[in-house]
Protein backbone atom coordinates (compact mmCIF):
# COMPACT_ATOMS: atom_id res chain seq x y z
CA UNK A 1 0.00 0.00 0.00
CA UNK A 2 1.21 3.49 -0.85
CA UNK A 3 1.27 5.56 2.31
CA UNK A 4 -1.14 8.39 2.99
CA UNK A 5 0.21 11.65 4.32
CA UNK A 6 -2.00 14.04 6.22
CA UNK A 7 -1.38 17.76 6.32
CA UNK A 8 -3.52 20.38 8.01
CA UNK A 9 -1.48 23.55 7.69
CA UNK A 10 0.35 25.19 4.81
CA UNK A 11 3.99 26.24 5.29
CA UNK A 12 4.46 29.99 5.09
CA UNK A 13 7.10 32.06 3.35
CA UNK A 14 7.14 30.33 -0.05
CA UNK A 15 7.53 32.87 -2.84
CA UNK A 16 4.98 33.40 -5.58
CA UNK A 17 6.86 33.09 -8.87
CA UNK A 18 4.53 35.10 -11.06
CA UNK A 19 5.82 38.45 -12.30
CA UNK A 20 4.76 41.16 -9.91
CA UNK A 21 4.30 38.57 -7.17
CA UNK A 22 2.36 39.83 -4.20
CA UNK A 23 3.02 39.18 -0.54
CA UNK A 24 0.63 36.91 1.31
CA UNK A 25 -0.94 39.86 3.01
CA UNK A 26 -4.26 41.44 3.63
CA UNK A 27 -5.07 45.16 3.61
CA UNK A 28 -2.28 47.34 4.86
CA UNK A 29 0.24 44.52 4.65
CA UNK A 30 -1.28 42.50 7.49
CA UNK A 31 -0.69 38.74 7.17
CA UNK A 32 -3.38 36.81 5.34
CA UNK A 33 -5.30 34.69 7.84
CA UNK A 34 -4.64 31.00 8.19
CA UNK A 35 -7.48 28.60 7.51
CA UNK A 36 -8.27 27.46 11.03
CA UNK A 37 -8.48 23.72 11.58
CA UNK A 38 -11.23 22.21 13.68
CA UNK A 39 -9.89 19.95 16.42
CA UNK A 40 -12.49 17.35 15.49
CA UNK A 41 -14.58 17.13 12.30
CA UNK A 42 -17.62 16.55 14.53
CA UNK A 43 -17.39 20.21 15.55
CA UNK A 44 -18.32 21.07 11.97
CA UNK A 45 -21.08 18.52 11.61
CA UNK A 46 -19.02 15.78 9.96
CA UNK A 47 -18.63 12.17 10.95
CA UNK A 48 -14.95 11.24 11.27
CA UNK A 49 -15.82 7.76 10.09
CA UNK A 50 -17.49 9.26 7.02
CA UNK A 51 -14.46 11.41 6.17
CA UNK A 52 -12.15 8.46 6.69
CA UNK A 53 -14.33 6.60 4.17
CA UNK A 54 -13.70 9.46 1.72
CA UNK A 55 -9.93 9.12 2.10
CA UNK A 56 -10.04 5.33 2.04
CA UNK A 57 -11.92 5.37 -1.28
CA UNK A 58 -9.19 7.43 -2.99
CA UNK A 59 -6.49 5.35 -1.30
CA UNK A 60 -8.07 2.23 -2.79
CA UNK A 61 -7.92 3.83 -6.26
CA UNK A 62 -4.21 4.51 -5.69
CA UNK A 63 -3.59 0.95 -4.50
CA UNK A 64 -5.39 -0.45 -7.55
CA UNK A 65 -3.10 1.57 -9.83
CA UNK A 66 -5.88 3.67 -11.36
CA UNK A 67 -4.53 7.04 -10.14
CA UNK A 68 -1.11 7.98 -8.70
CA UNK A 69 -2.52 10.11 -5.89
CA UNK A 70 -4.94 12.80 -4.78
CA UNK A 71 -5.12 15.84 -2.53
CA UNK A 72 -8.41 16.49 -0.72
CA UNK A 73 -9.64 19.48 1.28
CA UNK A 74 -13.06 19.91 2.87
CA UNK A 75 -14.06 23.05 4.75
CA UNK A 76 -17.19 24.09 6.61
CA UNK A 77 -18.31 27.06 8.70
CA UNK A 78 -15.05 28.89 8.04
CA UNK A 79 -12.76 26.10 9.27
CA UNK A 80 -10.96 23.09 7.84
CA UNK A 81 -12.74 19.83 8.46
CA UNK A 82 -10.41 17.53 6.51
CA UNK A 83 -7.25 17.62 4.45
CA UNK A 84 -5.32 14.67 3.13
CA UNK A 85 -2.47 14.04 0.71
CA UNK A 86 -2.92 10.50 -0.58
CA UNK A 87 -0.64 8.24 -2.60
CA UNK A 88 2.04 9.49 -4.96
CA UNK A 89 2.86 12.83 -6.51
CA UNK A 90 4.79 10.91 -9.19
CA UNK A 91 4.26 7.16 -9.39
CA UNK A 92 7.19 6.58 -11.76
CA UNK A 93 9.59 8.31 -9.37
CA UNK A 94 7.93 6.78 -6.27
CA UNK A 95 7.59 10.33 -4.94
CA UNK A 96 4.88 10.65 -2.28
CA UNK A 97 2.07 13.17 -2.46
CA UNK A 98 2.86 16.08 -0.15
CA UNK A 99 0.83 18.91 1.33
CA UNK A 100 2.55 21.42 -0.98
CA UNK A 101 2.25 19.38 -4.19
CA UNK A 102 1.49 21.61 -7.15
CA UNK A 103 -1.17 20.72 -9.71
CA UNK A 104 -1.87 22.04 -13.18
CA UNK A 105 -5.43 23.23 -12.63
CA UNK A 106 -6.27 24.03 -16.27
CA UNK A 107 -9.83 25.48 -16.46
CA UNK A 108 -10.00 26.04 -12.72
CA UNK A 109 -8.12 29.18 -13.80
CA UNK A 110 -11.43 30.43 -15.26
CA UNK A 111 -13.12 31.34 -11.95
CA UNK A 112 -10.05 33.41 -11.02
CA UNK A 113 -10.19 35.31 -14.32
CA UNK A 114 -13.94 35.81 -13.91
CA UNK A 115 -13.32 37.20 -10.42
CA UNK A 116 -10.70 39.57 -11.83
CA UNK A 117 -13.26 40.89 -14.33
CA UNK A 118 -15.80 41.42 -11.56
CA UNK A 119 -13.25 43.40 -9.51
CA UNK A 120 -12.91 45.75 -12.49
CA UNK A 121 -16.69 45.87 -12.85
CA UNK A 122 -17.02 46.97 -9.22
CA UNK A 123 -14.56 49.78 -9.94
CA UNK A 124 -16.43 50.92 -13.03
CA UNK A 125 -13.54 50.08 -15.34
CA UNK A 126 -15.55 47.34 -17.00
CA UNK A 127 -19.26 47.12 -17.74
CA UNK A 128 -20.90 43.73 -18.26
CA UNK A 129 -23.38 45.06 -20.81
CA UNK A 130 -20.69 46.65 -22.99
CA UNK A 131 -19.84 44.94 -26.28
CA UNK A 132 -16.46 43.23 -26.21
CA UNK A 133 -15.39 45.47 -29.11
CA UNK A 134 -15.46 48.48 -26.78
CA UNK A 135 -12.31 47.04 -25.17
CA UNK A 136 -11.02 44.86 -28.02
CA UNK A 137 -11.78 46.64 -31.32
CA UNK A 138 -10.84 43.51 -33.30
CA UNK A 139 -14.25 42.10 -32.25
CA UNK A 140 -16.21 44.84 -34.01
CA UNK A 141 -16.97 43.13 -37.33
CA UNK A 142 -17.35 39.45 -36.46
CA UNK A 143 -19.22 37.02 -38.71
CA UNK A 144 -21.16 33.89 -37.77
CA UNK A 145 -20.83 30.30 -39.01
CA UNK A 146 -19.07 28.84 -42.04
CA UNK A 147 -21.35 30.96 -44.23
CA UNK A 148 -20.09 34.06 -42.36
CA UNK A 149 -23.53 35.47 -41.64
CA UNK A 150 -24.04 38.97 -40.24
CA UNK A 151 -24.14 39.37 -36.44
CA UNK A 152 -27.56 39.88 -34.90
CA UNK A 153 -25.84 41.60 -31.98
CA UNK A 154 -22.28 41.91 -30.74
CA UNK A 155 -21.06 39.63 -27.94
CA UNK A 156 -20.89 41.39 -24.59
CA UNK A 157 -18.64 41.04 -21.56
CA UNK A 158 -21.52 39.16 -19.90
CA UNK A 159 -21.49 36.71 -22.81
CA UNK A 160 -17.81 36.02 -22.18
CA UNK A 161 -18.45 35.37 -18.49
CA UNK A 162 -21.35 32.96 -19.09
CA UNK A 163 -20.01 31.33 -22.32
CA UNK A 164 -22.76 32.60 -24.60
CA UNK A 165 -20.44 34.67 -26.81
CA UNK A 166 -20.67 32.37 -29.84
CA UNK A 167 -16.98 31.47 -29.54
CA UNK A 168 -15.84 27.86 -29.44
CA UNK A 169 -12.69 25.74 -29.07
CA UNK A 170 -10.68 24.29 -31.93
CA UNK A 171 -11.19 20.63 -32.83
CA UNK A 172 -8.76 19.16 -35.38
CA UNK A 173 -11.04 16.17 -35.95
CA UNK A 174 -14.14 18.25 -36.59
CA UNK A 175 -15.92 18.30 -39.93
CA UNK A 176 -14.05 20.17 -42.64
CA UNK A 177 -15.45 23.67 -43.05
CA UNK A 178 -16.90 23.80 -39.54
CA UNK A 179 -15.97 26.58 -37.13
CA UNK A 180 -14.18 24.27 -34.63
CA UNK A 181 -12.10 22.97 -37.55
CA UNK A 182 -11.35 26.54 -38.69
CA UNK A 183 -10.08 27.35 -35.18
CA UNK A 184 -7.84 24.29 -35.24
CA UNK A 185 -6.51 25.02 -38.74
CA UNK A 186 -5.76 28.63 -37.73
CA UNK A 187 -4.05 27.42 -34.51
CA UNK A 188 -6.18 29.73 -32.41
CA UNK A 189 -5.08 27.88 -29.26
CA UNK A 190 -1.35 28.05 -30.02
CA UNK A 191 0.31 28.57 -26.63
CA UNK A 192 3.28 30.39 -28.17
CA UNK A 193 1.13 33.38 -29.18
CA UNK A 194 1.10 36.72 -27.45
CA UNK A 195 -2.20 38.05 -26.18
CA UNK A 196 -2.40 40.52 -29.04
CA UNK A 197 -1.77 37.78 -31.61
CA UNK A 198 -4.39 35.52 -30.02
CA UNK A 199 -7.07 38.23 -30.17
CA UNK A 200 -6.22 39.09 -33.77
CA UNK A 201 -6.31 35.40 -34.71
CA UNK A 202 -9.59 34.49 -33.01
CA UNK A 203 -11.32 37.65 -34.30
CA UNK A 204 -10.51 36.58 -37.88
CA UNK A 205 -12.50 33.36 -37.38
CA UNK A 206 -16.30 33.26 -37.52
CA UNK A 207 -18.33 32.71 -34.37
CA UNK A 208 -19.95 29.28 -34.15
CA UNK A 209 -23.32 30.70 -33.06
CA UNK A 210 -25.11 34.00 -32.79
CA UNK A 211 -24.28 35.50 -29.35
CA UNK A 212 -26.75 34.61 -26.61
CA UNK A 213 -28.30 31.58 -28.30
CA UNK A 214 -25.99 28.74 -27.14
CA UNK A 215 -24.01 27.88 -24.06
CA UNK A 216 -20.73 26.87 -25.67
CA UNK A 217 -17.64 26.06 -23.60
CA UNK A 218 -15.00 28.06 -25.39
CA UNK A 219 -12.11 30.49 -25.52
CA UNK A 220 -14.46 33.09 -23.97
CA UNK A 221 -12.47 33.26 -20.73
CA UNK A 222 -9.17 33.56 -22.63
CA UNK A 223 -10.65 36.60 -24.38
CA UNK A 224 -11.89 37.84 -21.00
CA UNK A 225 -8.35 37.54 -19.62
CA UNK A 226 -7.04 39.78 -22.38
CA UNK A 227 -9.90 42.19 -21.73
CA UNK A 228 -8.86 42.35 -18.05
CA UNK A 229 -5.34 43.27 -19.17
CA UNK A 230 -6.60 46.06 -21.42
CA UNK A 231 -9.07 47.45 -18.87
CA UNK A 232 -6.60 47.32 -15.98
CA UNK A 233 -3.41 48.26 -17.81
CA UNK A 234 -1.66 45.28 -16.20
CA UNK A 235 -0.63 41.82 -17.33
CA UNK A 236 -3.01 39.15 -16.08
CA UNK A 237 -0.45 37.53 -13.79
CA UNK A 238 0.32 40.86 -12.11
CA UNK A 239 -3.36 41.66 -11.66
CA UNK A 240 -3.96 38.22 -10.16
CA UNK A 241 -1.00 38.60 -7.81
CA UNK A 242 -1.85 42.08 -6.58
CA UNK A 243 -5.63 41.90 -6.40
CA UNK A 244 -6.47 38.24 -5.67
CA UNK A 245 -3.62 35.83 -4.90
CA UNK A 246 -1.61 38.10 -2.63
CA UNK A 247 -4.50 39.38 -0.50
CA UNK A 248 -5.85 35.82 -0.10
CA UNK A 249 -2.47 34.38 0.84
CA UNK A 250 -2.42 32.06 -2.18
CA UNK A 251 1.36 31.99 -2.20
CA UNK A 252 1.64 28.77 -4.22
CA UNK A 253 -0.55 29.80 -7.16
CA UNK A 254 1.01 31.21 -10.33
CA UNK A 255 1.12 30.78 -14.09
CA UNK A 256 4.30 28.73 -13.97
CA UNK A 257 6.25 26.73 -11.42
CA UNK A 258 9.83 27.75 -12.15
CA UNK A 259 12.76 25.35 -12.10
CA UNK A 260 13.07 25.42 -8.32
CA UNK A 261 9.47 24.22 -7.84
CA UNK A 262 9.23 21.87 -10.80
CA UNK A 263 9.95 18.83 -8.64
CA UNK A 264 6.77 19.57 -6.66
CA UNK A 265 4.47 19.24 -9.69
CA UNK A 266 2.15 16.23 -9.67
CA UNK A 267 2.67 13.99 -12.67
CA UNK A 268 0.19 11.79 -14.54
CA UNK A 269 0.73 8.08 -14.92
CA UNK A 270 0.00 5.66 -17.74
CA UNK A 271 -3.76 5.34 -17.45
CA UNK A 272 -5.06 1.75 -17.31
CA UNK A 273 -8.18 2.74 -19.29
CA UNK A 274 -6.26 4.16 -22.25
CA UNK A 275 -2.78 2.66 -21.82
CA UNK A 276 -1.50 6.20 -22.38
CA UNK A 277 -0.37 9.15 -20.30
CA UNK A 278 -2.41 12.34 -20.64
CA UNK A 279 -0.33 15.04 -22.27
CA UNK A 280 -0.09 18.23 -20.25
CA UNK A 281 2.11 21.30 -20.33
CA UNK A 282 5.25 21.41 -18.21
CA UNK A 283 4.43 24.92 -16.88
CA UNK A 284 8.00 25.23 -15.66
CA UNK A 285 9.00 28.23 -17.79
CA UNK A 286 7.30 31.62 -18.02
CA UNK A 287 4.65 31.40 -20.77
CA UNK A 288 4.54 33.75 -23.75
CA UNK A 289 1.16 35.03 -22.50
CA UNK A 290 -1.12 34.39 -19.54
CA UNK A 291 -4.25 32.63 -20.77
CA UNK A 292 -7.31 33.52 -18.71
CA UNK A 293 -9.01 30.19 -19.36
CA UNK A 294 -6.14 27.93 -18.35
CA UNK A 295 -2.57 27.79 -17.14
CA UNK A 296 -2.41 28.25 -13.37
CA UNK A 297 -0.59 25.88 -11.05
CA UNK A 298 -1.90 25.67 -7.50
CA UNK A 299 -2.22 23.49 -4.42
CA UNK A 300 -5.32 22.07 -2.79
CA UNK A 301 -4.89 24.38 0.19
CA UNK A 302 -4.34 27.47 -1.94
CA UNK A 303 -7.51 26.81 -3.89
CA UNK A 304 -9.33 26.20 -0.62
CA UNK A 305 -8.55 29.81 0.29
CA UNK A 306 -10.29 30.98 -2.89
CA UNK A 307 -13.30 28.79 -2.08
CA UNK A 308 -13.48 30.15 1.45
CA UNK A 309 -13.43 33.70 0.07
CA UNK A 310 -16.46 32.90 -2.11
CA UNK A 311 -18.16 31.17 0.81
CA UNK A 312 -17.33 34.24 2.91
CA UNK A 313 -19.27 36.40 0.43
CA UNK A 314 -16.19 38.05 -1.01
CA UNK A 315 -13.83 38.20 1.95
CA UNK A 316 -11.26 36.11 3.77
CA UNK A 317 -10.21 37.57 7.10
CA UNK A 318 -9.51 41.27 6.57
CA UNK A 319 -9.10 40.83 2.82
CA UNK A 320 -12.19 41.96 0.95
CA UNK A 321 -11.87 40.97 -2.73
CA UNK A 322 -15.41 41.80 -3.95
CA UNK A 323 -18.72 42.67 -2.35
CA UNK A 324 -21.29 40.11 -1.24
CA UNK A 325 -23.60 41.33 -4.01
CA UNK A 326 -20.94 40.55 -6.60
CA UNK A 327 -20.58 37.00 -5.25
CA UNK A 328 -24.36 36.65 -5.37
CA UNK A 329 -24.38 37.87 -8.98
CA UNK A 330 -21.57 35.50 -9.98
CA UNK A 331 -23.25 32.48 -8.40
CA UNK A 332 -26.70 33.13 -9.92
CA UNK A 333 -27.86 31.35 -13.08
CA UNK A 334 -27.36 33.69 -16.07
CA UNK A 335 -28.51 31.41 -18.89
CA UNK A 336 -31.72 32.76 -20.48
CA UNK A 337 -34.65 30.37 -20.94
CA UNK A 338 -34.26 28.42 -24.16
CA UNK A 339 -30.46 28.61 -24.25
CA UNK A 340 -29.26 25.63 -26.25
CA UNK A 341 -26.12 23.50 -25.99
CA UNK A 342 -24.10 21.38 -28.38
CA UNK A 343 -24.22 17.56 -27.98
CA UNK A 344 -20.55 17.43 -26.92
CA UNK A 345 -21.53 19.20 -23.70
CA UNK A 346 -23.27 16.03 -22.56
CA UNK A 347 -20.42 13.81 -23.68
CA UNK A 348 -17.74 15.88 -21.94
CA UNK A 349 -19.50 16.94 -18.74
CA UNK A 350 -22.41 14.52 -18.36
CA UNK A 351 -24.42 15.15 -15.17
CA UNK A 352 -22.34 18.25 -14.35
CA UNK A 353 -23.31 19.94 -17.64
CA UNK A 354 -25.11 23.31 -17.26
CA UNK A 355 -28.42 22.25 -18.77
CA UNK A 356 -31.97 22.26 -17.34
CA UNK A 357 -32.18 18.47 -17.63
CA UNK A 358 -29.49 18.28 -14.93
CA UNK A 359 -31.01 21.03 -12.81
CA UNK A 360 -28.01 23.22 -13.62
CA UNK A 361 -27.40 26.61 -15.17
CA UNK A 362 -24.28 28.73 -15.52
CA UNK A 363 -23.21 31.80 -13.60
CA UNK A 364 -20.28 34.15 -14.13
CA UNK A 365 -17.46 31.64 -14.03
CA UNK A 366 -18.96 28.35 -12.88
CA UNK A 367 -21.84 25.88 -13.12
CA UNK A 368 -24.73 26.79 -10.81
CA UNK A 369 -27.13 24.24 -9.37
CA UNK A 370 -30.78 25.28 -9.59
CA UNK A 371 -32.45 22.16 -8.24
CA UNK A 372 -31.65 19.55 -5.62
CA UNK A 373 -33.04 16.98 -8.03
CA UNK A 374 -32.64 16.19 -11.75
CA UNK A 375 -29.13 14.80 -11.19
CA UNK A 376 -27.61 11.69 -9.67
CA UNK A 377 -25.21 13.73 -7.52
CA UNK A 378 -25.91 15.07 -4.02
CA UNK A 379 -25.77 18.79 -3.40
CA UNK A 380 -27.92 21.82 -2.69
CA UNK A 381 -29.79 24.30 -4.84
CA UNK A 382 -27.45 27.27 -5.10
CA UNK A 383 -24.15 25.38 -5.02
CA UNK A 384 -21.60 26.26 -7.70
CA UNK A 385 -18.60 24.44 -9.10
CA UNK A 386 -16.02 24.03 -11.82
CA UNK A 387 -13.21 21.71 -12.87
CA UNK A 388 -10.09 21.37 -15.02
CA UNK A 389 -9.22 19.10 -17.95
CA UNK A 390 -6.34 17.49 -16.05
CA UNK A 391 -8.61 16.27 -13.26
CA UNK A 392 -9.09 18.88 -10.47
CA UNK A 393 -12.55 19.87 -9.24
CA UNK A 394 -14.16 22.08 -6.60
CA UNK A 395 -17.59 23.07 -5.45
CA UNK A 396 -19.04 25.54 -2.96
CA UNK A 397 -22.34 24.90 -1.18
CA UNK A 398 -23.56 28.06 0.59
CA UNK A 399 -26.61 26.30 2.05
CA UNK A 400 -24.36 23.85 3.90
CA UNK A 401 -21.63 26.50 4.44
CA UNK A 402 -19.29 23.98 2.82
CA UNK A 403 -16.64 23.72 0.12
CA UNK A 404 -14.52 20.85 -1.16
CA UNK A 405 -11.43 20.70 -3.37
CA UNK A 406 -10.16 17.64 -5.22
CA UNK A 407 -6.74 17.73 -6.88
CA UNK A 408 -5.78 14.86 -9.16
CA UNK A 409 -3.67 14.82 -12.32
CA UNK A 410 -4.36 12.98 -15.54
CA UNK A 411 -6.98 10.19 -15.19
CA UNK A 412 -8.99 9.55 -18.34
CA UNK A 413 -12.11 8.89 -16.25
CA UNK A 414 -11.88 12.16 -14.35
CA UNK A 415 -15.66 12.54 -14.06
CA UNK A 416 -15.74 9.35 -11.96
CA UNK A 417 -13.49 10.95 -9.35
CA UNK A 418 -15.47 14.18 -9.26
CA UNK A 419 -18.74 12.34 -8.79
CA UNK A 420 -17.18 10.23 -6.01
CA UNK A 421 -15.90 13.33 -4.20
CA UNK A 422 -19.42 14.77 -4.11
CA UNK A 423 -21.03 11.55 -2.96
CA UNK A 424 -18.45 10.82 -0.25
CA UNK A 425 -18.35 14.35 1.19
CA UNK A 426 -22.10 14.59 1.60
CA UNK A 427 -22.39 11.13 3.15
CA UNK A 428 -19.95 12.30 5.82
CA UNK A 429 -22.31 15.04 7.04
CA UNK A 430 -23.78 13.90 10.34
Amino acid sequence: MVGRRTALTLPAGLALLSAGAARAAGPGGSPAPALERAERPEELGFSRQGLERLSAWYQAEVDAGRIPGAALVVGRAGRLAWQEAIGMRDRDARAPMERDTLFRIASMTKPVTSLAAMILAEEGRLMLWHPVSRYLPEFKDLKVGPERAVLEREPTVLDLLRHTSGLTYGAPGAEAGSVPRAYADARVGDQSQTGEAFIANIARQPLRHQPGRYWEYSHSTDVLGRLVEVASGQSLDRFFAERILGPLGMTQTAFWAGQERAQRLAQPQVDPLTNARQAMPALVERPAWFWGGQGLVSTAMDYARLCQMFLGKGSLGEARIVSRHTVALMSADHLPPGTRTEPEVYRNQAVLAPVPENGHGFGLGFVVRNSAGRTSLPGSAGDFSWAGAYGPYFWIDPKEDLYAVLMIQGPANRMHYRYAMRQLVYQALS
